[in-house]
C-alpha cells in the first residue's frame, strides 16, 4: 500500500514538473513567434527579411547550446558534482570563433550588413553559455528550477528585441537591445541554478552551493558535447528535410500547401518532447524501465494525434492554414504519423546518448540522406510523393534505432549499481527555443 502511495505521489510530482517545463517551452516558442509578427508591423520588408534570417541563423548556431545542455545533463546525472565550466567555455569559444570566421561568408551569401552579423555572433554566445546551467538543473532533476531557467533565458533572448521593435528602435537597435538583455539574463540564470538545491544535489556553480559541494568527479569532455550536438543537428535536418525538398521540387502553390501539412508534423514531433527532458537523467543512470516508459508515453501521444488527425483532418488543416486548405484533410494523419515516428526516434537517440553510444545519430543521418535521394531520384515530384517518402524515412529511422537500442541493451545487460563511465548527451528540450 505504501509503495502504491509513493508511486502515485511520484507520478503527481512528475505531472507538475512536466507541466512546468512544457509551459516554459511554450513561452519560449511564443516569444520567438512574436518577434517576426512585430517585425512585420514595425520594420521595412528588407529589414524584416534580415530579422527572420538572423533568427534562423541563431537557431542553427544554437545547436551547440542544445548539445551542451544535453551533455551536461547526462554527465551531471552520473556525477552530480562534476565540473562543467571548462567545457562550457570551450564550446562557447569554438562556436564564437566559427561564427567570427564565417562573418564574410554570411555577409556575402545572405546579404546581411556587417553590424547585424556582428550582433548575431554576440547573441549566440549567451545561448551556449546558458546551456551549462540548464543542463545542470536537468541532470540534477530540479525540473521546476529548469522551467524557471528556461523562462529566464527566453525573456533574455527575446524581450529586448520585442521592446526595441515596439519602441521603433529599428533592426539594429532592436538586436542591440536583445544582445544586452541576453547577457543580463546570464547571472540571473546562474543564481537560479545555484540556489534552491537540496543539500545532496547542490550544483557546483559557485557561491555557497559550490562551497558546500566542491567540484568533483571526471570533467565533461568536448567529445560528448560534439556527439550531442551532432544528434541535435541530425534531428533538425531530418525534421525539416521534406519541407526544403517540397520547396525545391513542387510548384509554389503545392509547396505552400505542403508547408501547412508540416505544421501537423511539428506538432506531433514536439508535443511529447517534455517526456524526454524528464526521462533523460534517469536514462543516463541506465534505468531501462524509464527508457521503456518514455518510449511508450511518446508512442501513445503520437498514436492519439494520428487518430485525431484521421478523424478531424479537415479541421486540422483549416486551423493550420485556413479554410483554403481544408480539402487536404485526408493527408493529415500521414503528416502526424511522420512527426510521431520522429518523436519516437528522438527518444531512442537520447537513450543511446545517455548510454554512451559514440555515433547515436547515424541511423537518423542515413534516413535523412535516403529521404533526399528517394525524393529527388525515385519518388514522383508531387505533394503525395514527398509526403509518403518523408513518412517512410521517419519509420525507417525509428525502426533502425529501436533495433540498435535493443541490441545495445542486450549487450549491456541489467544495470549494476550506480552509473559507470560518463557519456555523451541528448535532447531537444529547448531547441524548442
Amino acid at each position: 500500500m505504501r509503495g502504491t502511495t509513493a508511486q502515485v505521489s511520484d507520478a503527481g510530482r512528475m505531472a507538475v514538473t512536466g507541466s512546468a517545463v512544457m509551459a516554459a517551452a511554450t513561452l519560449t516558442n511564443g516569444l520567438a513567434y512574436l518577434v517576426p509578427m512585430l517585425g512585420a508591423r514595425h520594420l521595412t520588408a528588407a529589414d524584416l527579411g534580415a530579422l527572420a534570417t538572423v533568427q534562423a541563423l541563431v537557431a542553427i548556431a544554437g545547436v551547440a547550446g542544445a548539445g551542451l545542455q544535453t551533455a551536461v545533463a547526462v554527465h551531471r546525472a552520473r556525477h552530480p558534482h562534476a565540473p562543467t565550466a571548462r567545457v562550457t567555455l570551450t564550446a562557447a569559444a569554438v562556436t564564437g570563433g566559427t561564427l567570427v570566421a564565417a562573418i564574410p561568408l554570411i555577409v556575402t551569401t545572405v546579404h546581411l550588413p556587417v553590424e547585424v552579423v556582428t550582433l548575431l555572433v554576440g547573441m549566440t554566445l549567451p545561448v551556449v553559455l546558458a546551456a551549462r546551467w540548464l543542463g545542470e538543473l536537468q541532470g540534477d532533476q530540479r525540473f521546476l528550477r529548469l522551467a524557471l531557467g528556461m523562462c529566464v533565458l527566453a525573456v533574455g533572448r527575446y524581450a529586448g528585441v520585442i521592446a526595441g521593435l515596439v519602441l521603433g528602435a529599428g533592426l539594429v537597435g532592436s538586436l542591440l537591445a536583445g544582445l544586452v538583455c541576453s547577457y543580463v539574463a546570464l547571472p540571473i540564470l546562474r543564481l537560479t541554478a545555484a540556489s534552491g538545491a537540496a543539500p545532496a544535489e547542490a550544483p557546483a556553480t559557485g557561491g555557497s552551493a559550490a562551497a558546500a559541494h566542491p567540484a568533483s568527479g571526471p570533467a565533461l569532455g568536448l567529445r560528448q558535447v560534439m556527439t550531442a550536438s551532432s544528434a541535435t543537428l541530425a534531428m533538425l535536418v531530418a525534421s525539416y528535410a521534406d519541407l526544403i525538398l517540397a520547396r525545391q521540387l513542387l510548384s509554389p502553390a503545392e509547396s505552400g500547401a505542403y508547408s501547412v501539412g508540416t505544421v501537423l508534423t511539428k506538432g506531433a514531433l514536439w508535443a511529447p518532447q517534455v517526456v524526454t527532458v524528464l526521462a533523460l537523467p534517469r536514462m543516463a543512470r541506465q534505468d531501462g524501465r524509464t527508457r521503456r516508459a518514455a518510449w511508450a508515453v511518446v508512442g501513445a501521444c503520437g498514436a492519439a494525434l494520428v487518430i485525431t488527425s484521421a478523424l478531424a483532418g479537415g479541421l486540422a488543416f483549416r486551423l493550420a492554414g485556413g479554410q483554403d486548405y481544408a480539402a487536404l484533410g485526408r493527408y493529415a494523419p500521414f503528416f502526424a504519423a511522420t512527426g510521431a515516428l520522429y518523436a519516437l526516434a528522438f527518444v531512442l537517440i537520447n537513450a543511446q546518448i545517455a548510454s554512451g553510444a559514440r555515433w547515436p545519430s547515424v541511423p537518423l543521418w542515413v534516413a535523412a540522406a535516403g529521404l533526399v535521394l528517394v525524393a529527388v531520384f525515385v519518388a514522383p515530384h508531387t505533394f503525395a510523393g514527398i509526403m509518403w517518402t518523408a513518412t517512410a524515412a521517419a519509420a525507417s529511422a525509428a525502426l533502425a534505432l529501436a533495433v540498435v537500442v535493443r541490441a545495445s541493451a542486450g549487450r549491456r545487460g541489467p544495470p549494476a549499481g550506480p552509473s559507470p563511465e560518463p557519456v555523451g548527451p541528448p535532447d531537444l528540450a529547448d531547441r524548442v527555443s
